[in-house]
């Protein structure tokens, strides 16, 4: 018998569903229609080059400005150039904090080489992909951090070339703190393009002499879908969908925090999934009547509305350990800890993208680069089996070996044994010439 989502959470312990998602069990970017419409365009795209990319650039983003999507050095110095000045010492706070965290990350990666058994020398490399191509999303909202945690976090591992792509708004040029954003985070070039049709030049070699290695970057459902067809002929960060955000909480909680962090990240999209899970009833009904008030106030309440309705839920369990259960199932991107002892779950919580722990930390800070963290996280449970973009993700781990002539023995006698049984003669014949050298019956 299949179990949903659903079914899994409510067999985790004492459950109660105070509010569940009206939502279909698998995540919004599912869409077949995607899926065949981005197929589609990059066959279109590979067989035909920049004028299939230029077609759709004019039929989906109004782009006009004729066959060069470059943003010169001069242009760029003429649209940043009346971004507030507070604004931009912001963006340099997250580029730097970021780019901090990044480097200490890859201080820790480190370069060996050990004996594994007498002869026998292995050892591994961490080695920088050579070009990255980076999605800077500027659509509902331009999410000038994107930069940081792609562009930023890539030179920080040493990746030699960065290229970036961003789409034009319908004035024909980009946005001007997303391009400010980029230029900080070290970009060599930033082009004035979206979508599929970015991606795909890209990593078909469009744009620049050199196929990108590696995409990176949010997007809307069709930049997700596009990354994902376009992996193994390039490698990607994650197949990041809506934005999500779960948080456990206990009666001590703040009710109007919690709300407040639940529709932060409501407000990205209208299907975003929010969830609570919740050890106190108070708070789950405090939370539900806050999020109500607050919705009531807030610009953004047609999204983050329509989001909460469709996409929120509050679960109400019977202790912390059944609350880590159900979170763990539903492996969120964001998760946020708002309880008396958060180090429990720090040391029990297996599947998140990035977490928050305690009342002082909101993902509203990871998200703008406050915090230094990445934001391209895992979603659509993705968190059970990976983690989201860092500096390693750039970084190949490559190994290699030595063997001086005195561990012949150790390694070429089991070879032959196991390329016999295999039946792989040619296997058995690369160990045994080697064993037949060493014992004296070859020259």
């Amino acid at each position: 018998m299949h179990l949903t989502l659903k079914d899994k959470i409510r067999l985790s312990g004492n459950v109660t569903a105070v509010r569940e998602p009206n939502r279909p069990d698998v995540p919004a970017q599912a869409d077949p229609g995607v899926i065949s419409r981005v197929s589609e365009m990059l066959s279109a795209i590979e067989a035909r080059g920049l004028d299939a990319v230029r077609e759709y650039a004019s039929e989906l983003d109004g782009w006009t400005g004729g066959t060069d999507f470059e943003i010169t050095p001069k242009a760029a110095e003429r649209l940043v150039a009346e971004l507030p000045v507070e604004l931009r010492e912001a963006l340099d706070a997250g580029s730097e904090r970021t780019g901090n965290f990044a480097r200490m990350q890859r201080d820790r990666l480190s370069d060996f080489e050990a004996e594994v058994v007498p002869g026998v020398h292995c050892g591994q490399r961490y080695v920088p992909v050579e070009t990255v191509g980076a999605y800077l999303p500027a659509g509902r909202f331009p999410l000038l951090a994107s930069a940081f945690m792609t562009v930023g976090v890539a030179r920080a591992a040493g990746v030699s070339k960065v290229l970036s792509c961003t789409p034009p708004s319908r004035n024909g040029q980009v946005h001007p703190a997303v391009l400010y954003a980029a230029q900080i985070s070290g970009t060599e070039r930033i082009f004035a393009l979206g979508g599929v049709q970015a991606l795909a030049a890209m990593a078909f070699g469009l744009l620049d002499a050199d196929p990108a290695d590696m995409l990176v970057g949010a997007g809307n459902a069709f930049v997700a879908e596009a990354k994902r067809q376009l992996h193994g002929r390039v490698g990607i960060d994650v197949l990041a969908g809506p934005s999500e955000v779960a948080v456990i909480a206990d009666e001590q909680a703040n009710a109007a925090m919690v709300a407040a962090d639940l529709l932060a990240q409501a407000e990205h999209g209208p299907t975003s999934p929010a969830c609570l899970v919740t050890t106190s009833a108070r708070l789950a009904a405090d939370v539900e009547r806050e999020i109500q008030q607050q919705l009531s106030g807030l610009a953004t309440r047609e999204v983050a509305g329509a989001s909460w309705r469709d996409w929120g839920s509050i679960y109400l369990v019977d202790s912390p350990r059944t609350a880590v259960e159900v979170m763990d199932l539903l492996a969120p991107e964001h998760l946020e800890i708002l309880t008396e002892d958060p180090d429990y779950y720090l040391q029990n919580l297996r599947n998140y993208g990035s977490l928050f722990l305690g009342e002082w930390s909101t993902v509203a800070y990871a998200d703008k680069g406050m915090s230094g963290t990445n934001h391209v996280l895992p979603t659509g449970r993705g968190a059970r089996y990976t983690g989201g973009l860092s500096v390693a993700r750039f970084l190949k781990q490559l190994t290699y070996q030595r063997a001086t002539r005195e561990a012949t023995e150790i390694q070429a006698g089991p070879t032959v044994v196991i390329s016999d049984f295999e039946q792989m003669p040619a296997h058995r014949d690369s160990a045994q010439l080697r064993l037949d050298l060493v014992r004296g019956r070859r020259t």
